[in-house]
């Protein structure tokens, strides 16, 4: 497989044009520089990821005793449950009388960079799959 091929398989299942509207979307209320830093981890993140699958994929699928076909089909859900989670939103958290008590105190929301960002959007189950297979390390 030609480095133009590799590369155009890729970009199709990475898809960095269809993540845009999920960084829209989970950076709504930040300053520019905070969106700045957010894609600058989800990227290094998502890189990281992917390098670990070009690396050490097929040796970490070989030794779970896990088949293509198997990490697909897990993939494929993982997706699904994904684009759920898109259509519907986040489940609503209940609330107990603690957390009520606690509001003054609410910790800080994590950074969407790794979750949903890094992964599973740009180093999504078919990115780590592809790479794998495009490695072609049998």
């Amino acid at each position: 497989m030609s480095v133009l091929e590799s590369f155009v398989t890729l970009w199709v299942v990475i898809d960095p044009i269809g993540t845009i509207p999920v960084f829209i979307v989970v950076t709504a209320g930040m300053t520019a520089a905070a969106r700045r830093k957010t894609a600058l981890l989800a990227t290094l993140v998502s890189i990281g990821v992917l390098l670990f699958f070009l690396v050490l994929g097929q040796i970490l699928i070989d030794a779970l005793g896990i088949s293509l076909l198997s990490f697909q089909v897990a993939g494929g859900m993982i997706l699904f449950l994904f684009a759920l989670t898109m259509i519907f939103g986040e489940p609503k958290q209940e609330t107990d009388l603690k957390s009520v008590v606690d509001d003054a105190t609410e910790p800080e929301r994590p950074s969407p960079a790794i979750f949903p960002l890094a992964v599973p959007s740009l180093a999504s189950p078919g990115a780590m799959l592809a790479i794998v297979l495009l490695t072609d390390n049998d």
